[in-house]
C-alpha cells in the first residue's frame, strides 16, 4: 500500500491553493479538482460540512484527512485515531487549531508560516459556522 499523503507532503502553491478552497473560492476548488488534487478539494468542501466530501475521503483512502475534519469539529475519538496511527502532524494542526498555545509556538518555531494561515483560516471557518449554528434565525437541516 502506498504512503498516505499528509498536507505537508504538498507543494507550496498548492497549500496555498488548499487554504483558498477552505475560504470558499470555488474557482480554486474547482482548480483542484481538475488537477489532480481531488483530495485536498473533498477535504476543503468536508470542513464546509459537507457529508458527499467526507464520505468520498472515508471510501478513497483519505480516512487521515476525515479523521482530521472530524477533530477538529471536536472528536475527541479522531484526535486519538490521529495520533495512534502517526498522523501527528495533523493532530498538532488540530491542536492549533484548537488554539494550543504549543501547537501555535510550533508552527513558528519552525518556521512553518504556510500551515499557520491554513490553521488560521480553519479556525475562521469553523468560528463561523458556530456561529451560524446557534443562530435562530439560520435554518438547520441536522
Amino acid at each position: 500500500m502506498a504512503k498516505r499523503k499528509e498536507l505537508y507532503d504538498y507543494p507550496a502553491k498548492i497549500l496555498v491553493a488548499f487554504g483558498e478552497a477552505v475560504d470558499g473560492n470555488y474557482k480554486i476548488h474547482k482548480w483542484l479538482l481538475e488537477n489532480s488534487f481531488i483530495e485536498l478539494a473533498a477535504l476543503a468542501s468536508a470542513l464546509q460540512s459537507d457529508s458527499k466530501a467526507f464520505n468520498w475521503l472515508m471510501q478513497n483512502g483519505f480516512n487521515h484527512f476525515a479523521a482530521y475534519c472530524n477533530a477538529i469539529d471536536g472528536d475527541e475519538l479522531a484526535k486519538i485515531w490521529l495520533k495512534k496511527h502517526n498522523f501527528s502532524f495533523l493532530f498538532v494542526m488540530v491542536e492549533a487549531i484548537e488554539l494550543n498555545p504549543a501547537a501555535l509556538k510550533w508552527f513558528k518555531d519552525n518556521n512553518l508560516p504556510i500551515f499557520s494561515v491554513i490553521n488560521h483560516k480553519i479556525y475562521k471557518l469553523k468560528e463561523a459556522q458556530a456561529r451560524d449554528y446557534n443562530n435562530v434565525y439560520k435554518i438547520h437541516f441536522n
